[in-house]
């Protein structure tokens, strides 16, 4: 498990992380989101002992990540894939690194294996593409096996049948029981990839909840209800919901309920229900919403004068 206990960071005057706490749990892919400038990554590189906070703290397995020790054997992270010296091969690359962590050799075999780049590996990654030094950068985050992962962008510069492979990836590792903490800007692909999102902006923490969740609690997601008790129903909800609104003597919609939570509603109350109709937003239109009021500049001002 990763924690964060009101963990802050100052460069100088500005406040890149504000007083930022949540958990992520085992079992499930967490997706991270934000605005450029959010303070993602400087909460991963804090996490991982890159940066030291000015306040808080945030712990691996509850130990802070500096008194591990051999920390690729807890944690993997895959945070900037040209962090290799581009003269040395992946092969051994990895090699070294296994050998500061402990790690049996054979283990490098396996891990080119499962990134696809064992035909490759002898060759400089100076030479790799963007989307083979994601790759690398996976195989080193998960050389020692670790219970917890942190990858920053992962699909960055992958194609198609990359970020296929990593979706994939993600969703196996959560269901073998370890933590994995996935950041990205591409919502279509959180859609299909998180179990559960921590949204922050301006440093600050701005969700943190299941996706469907997120996703429901967007005025974009409507759930269309028709039965005989509208009204009934409707006062029933509404002391929960975000919105209810009586459509006709039988149509309900509800802002910020999902289906589930409206039919056990009417389930304990035994009102009948002809219809019960999800009208879903996307992540995208959730996100955006909740991070319109986070952003630190809008396309409006980057519209040149006179446009």
């Amino acid at each position: 498990m990763i924690e964060l206990n009101g963990l802050t960071k100052r460069y100088g005057p500005t406040l890149a992380v504000d007083d930022l706490s949540f958990r992520v749990q085992p079992g499930k892919v967490t997706g991270f989101l934000g605005p450029n400038g959010a303070g993602k990554s400087t909460s991963m590189r804090m996490v991982l002992g890159l940066d030291r906070p000015s306040a808080g703290q945030a712990l691996v397995d509850g130990r802070p990540y500096r008194e591990l020790r051999a920390p690729l054997r807890v944690v993997g992270a895959l945070l900037d894939a040209g962090a290799v010296h581009p003269r040395r091969s992946a092969r051994d690359h990895l090699g070294a690194l296994a050998r500061s962590n402990g790690i049996p050799r054979s283990r490098v075999e396996e891990v080119l294996g499962l990134v696809g780049l064992d035909t490759v590996a002898g060759r400089s990654a100076g030479a790799y593409s963007l989307g083979m030094r994601q790759r690398l950068g996976i195989a080193a985050a998960l050389l020692g096996d670790p219970g917890i992962v942190l990858f920053d962008e992962p699909v960055n510069g992958l194609d198609p049948d990359g970020i296929r492979w990593v979706r994939q990836l993600v969703k196996d590792l959560a269901a073998e029981g370890r933590t994995v903490f996935v950041s990205s800007h591409l919502m279509s692909e959180m859609e299909d990839t998180a179990d559960h999102l921590v949204v922050i902006g301006r440093g600050r923490l701005v969700a943190d909840a299941p996706i469907g969740q997120v996703i429901a609690s967007s005025s974009h997601t409507v759930v269309r209800v028709r039965t005989p008790a509208a009204a009934q129903l409707g006062r029933l909800l509404t002391p929960t919901a975000q919105t209810v609104r009586q459509e006709s003597d039988s149509v309900l919609t509800v802002v910020g309920l999902t289906t589930d939570d409206v039919g056990e509603v009417a389930h304990a109350t035994g009102i009948r229900l002809h219809e019960l109709t999800l009208q879903s937003a996307s992540l995208e239109e959730a996100y955006m919403e909740l991070s319109q009021h986070h952003l630190d500049y809008g396309t409006s001002q980057l519209t040149p004068q006179g446009a």
